[in-house]
């Protein structure tokens, strides 16, 4: 039996993200869902029924496809965002301790994936990857009120970048996991300095660089989903369209 169940949208369920449980995040422990119906919800499992918040389109607006859902900024027990990616191309960051939307961008390309380096530490850094073989990474510690956030775009892969994975031990590595069949194990390079100040001394997000590690090309099939491991560094599970599970081992991630 389900220690939790809520019939939670009206179509399909495309993303799911949680936080608070296990140690991971401060706060309450929560789930967020990201469906087909153009909303994204919250839940506590201890609240039956309801979500705690229910992020949807206002009346007239077009109900844009929810493709990923990501919490973040978890770093004690009130700050906690939400951020969703859409089949249009919007990112969208909901801020939950306001209830409010606190910063939206296009990236023209539907959003496959979203993931925060660390979801307990203030905000720090954002990757979106795309269809086309385009991600970004957003540097997430500098808000300017008509920028927004400093990013980094890289041409990974030929195809679509299905998924986004941070390595629990090194934040400034990520895999990224491609519509061809590939992996590619990147490394971000920050700056050397993270922000700077524009014209009118407000400011502003400096982003860095992003370089290829290593790279491998498993099927022929997409790679569908994959998830490191939170003990072993480097150990890795990846699953394709092919209808395989595989287990990876990344060496020497250490010495990076």
């Amino acid at each position: 039996m389900p220690v939790y169940s809520v019939k939670g949208h009206k179509e399909i369920i495309n993303a799911i993200d949680g936080v608070g449980g296990l140690g991971i995040g401060e706060g309450a422990p929560e789930i967020v869902t990201g469906s087909r119906d153009g909303t994204v919800k919250v839940w506590d499992p201890r609240q039956k029924d309801d979500p705690v918040a229910n992020m949807e389109p206002v009346q007239g607006e077009n109900k844009r496809d929810c493709w990923t859902v990501a919490f973040g900024n978890a770093y004690n027990q009130e700050e906690r965002v939400v951020c969703a990616g859409y089949d249009n191309g919007d990112i969208k960051l909901f801020d939950l301790r306001n209830m409010a939307l606190r910063w939206e961008t296009n990236i023209k390309n539907g959003v496959c994936s979203l993931e925060f380096d660390r979801k307990d530490i203030s905000m720090n850094k954002l990757v979106a990857t795309s269809l086309e073989g385009k991600f970004h990474v957003f540097d997430m510690r500098t808000q300017h009120p008509t920028k927004g956030f400093a990013s980094v775009s890289e041409k990974a892969h030929k195809s679509t970048v299905w998924q986004v994975r941070h390595l629990p031990q090194n934040r400034e590595l990520f895999l990224t996991a491609g519509g061809a069949g590939g992996l590619h194990l990147w490394k971000y390079e920050y700056p050397i300095q993270r922000s700077k100040k524009d014209s009118e001394g407000i400011e502003m997000g400096v982003a860095g660089s992003v370089s290829l590690l290593q790279n491998v090309t498993l099927s022929t099939q997409p790679i569908s989903s994959l998830d490191w491991s939170p003990d072993k560094r480097g150990l890795c599970v990846c699953s394709s369209f092919d209808q395989t599970v595989r287990v990876l081992i990344v060496t020497k991630l250490h010495k990076i």
